[in-house]
């Protein structure tokens, strides 16, 4: 990984309850083979309210790049409370967060940017939701639709094991990575590679 990226990560700015998981969501491993750079445009899809990725993100890319938190429509109690917590977490350190841009995420009824404008759509966790609500589709052709040519969609999600049938609702919250592979890549993208770092 970048030094400086290492830097974000290692940031005491950063919550403590945030850098006590940092052992088991290796960040600076997982940004890396993302292949973000300083200079990325990158998209958070759905940040929630602590900002995990967001202590690191923003303050990484904040010279050179940007970063857009999509935050979830605040359609329910629980979205509103989040959508809170996270302005108001932003609010807080202007220094680390003051370049901070958001959008609306809700699966194909928002655009998160200008069309071919994102170098990264990243989502971490949130694959099984959109497959319970039946929006894997239509989210991930937005993410299609804001993303570059040769943009890159880094998806981290509770793997399940491939010797059982996968449930196209993902109700036990687990989705098979070649079934992911195969939804994704219907509605365009190309399968580029997938890691270990977080296997457990």
């Amino acid at each position: 990984p970048d030094p400086a990226l290492q830097a974000a990560v290692a940031s005491p700015n950063r919550a403590e309850k945030n850098r006590a998981r940092d052992p088991y969501r290796h960040p600076a491993e997982t940004f890396a083979f993302f292949g973000i750079k300083p200079d990325s445009v990158v998209v958070e899809i759905d940040p929630g309210g602590a900002g995990y990725w967001t202590e690191i993100l923003a303050p990484y890319l904040k010279a050179h790049g940007r970063y857009i938190a999509a935050l979830p429509e605040a359609n329910s109690d629980e979205a509103k409370r989040g959508d809170q917590a996270f302005a108001n977490k932003v609010a807080a350190n202007a220094e680390a967060y003051g370049k901070v841009e958001t959008t609306t995420f809700g699966a194909d009824r928002h655009a998160l940017a200008a069309p071919s404008s994102v170098d990264f759509v990243l989502t971490f966790r949130n694959l099984h939701n959109w497959m319970d609500k039946g929006e894997a589709e239509a989210s991930l052709k937005t993410f299609y639709a804001a993303l570059k040519s040769g943009g890159v969609l880094g998806i981290e999600e509770h793997r399940a094991s491939e010797a059982a049938p996968q449930d196209p609702q993902a109700k036990s919250g687990y989705v098979r990575q070649d079934y992911a592979v195969k939804l994704i890549e219907s509605v365009g993208f190309k399968f580029a590679g997938a890691s270990e770092v977080n296997a457990n």
